[in-house]
């Protein structure tokens, strides 16, 4: 049982054939019982149907070059690739699919993935969250989709450079902020933190206890005047505060989105929706993950975009939008290019943001040229919101000014 619902169960061991059924007049849960007391379960879901696969040990989280299977073992429907580790080992990539077909308990068809998608899209909008606490035990909320990982850490392991609590990780050195600033930091022991992860730097939230991952849709109740925190919601039932990220980034990075100096880019180079729709196009996951949630819990409709071709296809896939918010710095088209496209489209009235570490006064006169209706450095919530508001009035002023003339 699985947050209130009953979970199927798939031993991978039994499943790959690699361990005896029943020996000595025992059957196989007798077996690992003995063997092992405690059990790491992988949730899936494949379509429709959610299952856990059962595993002795969780090695590691790893980004690798997937590879296909040879030809001899093509029909084997249990792997989907593999991949050569650093070490020279071959790993095989189990195939969640093939494995919730050959158990015989779920149909993974198209057909039924879109009604999924389509159930999806009807219900409340989800959003995966990790619950930790604080020093004060209420529980805490972050975005899953900004934390790359969950670490214990070695207490001993902590050191300190220029007053900044760091420790050395994954070959580099990763400044380590408390949620709360009143936290005791023990000599020894472990600590759990959350590990927040863009390009080549990392920050480390030390929490007091992590408490779950789950799925909710997040309905804030009350805005926060703390700038810890973007405001409160009701989570299984208890107050609960959703953190502001982008308090502690600036506290360990301060240039966190800077990535480039300051020099001149190069030139060659609906009246009746009570809530309103705001586009983020922003090649950097991290970013549009963070500011969606900033902007949902501001009451916005969020819509996302990788590149300034996403965004096209979006709107001419009929979504309406209110304000576009562009980053400048985009491969292939930069967002005074697509200012530009947005001008000379049938879109040319959505009034745009332009928001970027970029800040030369020639660039900002270059944003105002092409389109852009204000022009906000990365990272500055209050002045992204109070840009928005006063956006949306000025672009509803210059509607009535038309509908009287």
């Amino acid at each position: 049982r699985l947050r209130d619902q009953l979970l199927p169960l798939v031993y991978l061991d039994e499943f790959l054939g690699i361990q005896s059924h029943k020996q000595n007049g025992h059957n196989d849960d007798d077996q690992r019982q003995a063997a092992n007391d405690n059990h790491y379960i992988v949730v899936t879901k494949v379509g429709g149907y959610t299952f856990g696969i059962v595993v002795t040990r969780v090695y590691d989280t790893e980004e690798i070059v997937v590879k296909p299977v040879a030809k001899i073992l093509n029909k084997i429907e249990l792997f989907s690739g593999n991949t050569i580790l650093g070490d020279g080992t071959v790993i095989m990539i189990l195939d969640p699919g093939g494995i919730a077909r050959s158990t015989g308990d779920a149909n993974v068809s198209n057909a039924e993935e879109k009604t999924e998608k389509k159930a999806a899209q009807s219900a409340k909008k989800k959003t995966s969250l990790i619950l930790f606490s604080g020093v004060d035990g209420t529980p805490k909320a972050v975005p899953l989709q900004l934390v790359s990982r969950l670490e214990n850490i070695d207490l001993e392991k902590i050191e300190y450079s220029n007053d900044q609590m760091v420790i050395q990780y994954r070959g580099s050195l990763m400044p380590l902020i408390p949620f709360d600033h009143n936290m005791t930091i023990e000599k020894e022991g472990q600590q759990p933190v959350l590990v927040f992860t863009d390009g080549d730097r990392s920050m480390g939230l030390v929490v007091t206890e992590i408490l779950d991952i789950l799925e909710e849709h997040v309905d804030v109740k009350m805005g926060s005047t703390n700038e810890q925190m973007l405001g409160s919601a009701i989570i299984r039932e208890k107050a609960t505060g959703i953190v502001n990220v982008g308090h502690y980034i600036s506290k360990a990075y301060d240039d966190w989105f800077d990535n480039h100096g300051d020099v001149d880019f190069d030139n060659d180079t609906d009246e009746m929706r009570t809530t309103k729709s705001v586009m983020i196009v922003d090649d950097s996951p991290f970013f549009r993950n963070m500011l969606a949630p900033i902007l949902s819990v501001a009451g916005y409709h969020v819509v996302v975009a990788e590149t300034a071709m996403e965004a096209m296809e979006i709107l001419e896939g009929g979504e309406v939008v209110d304000v576009i918010i562009s980053d400048i710095e985009m491969p292939t088209v930069n967002g005074f290019q697509f200012a530009e496209q947005i001008q000379n489209s049938r879109w040319s009235s959505i009034p745009m943001i332009a928001l970027t570490s970029h800040n030369t006064e020639s660039d900002r006169e270059r944003g105002k040229t092409v389109g852009f209706n204000d022009y906000i450095a990365k990272f500055d919530r209050e002045t992204l919101l109070n840009a928005l508001s006063d956006t949306l009035k000025q672009a509803k002023a210059e509607d009535q000014k038309v509908e009287v003339a």
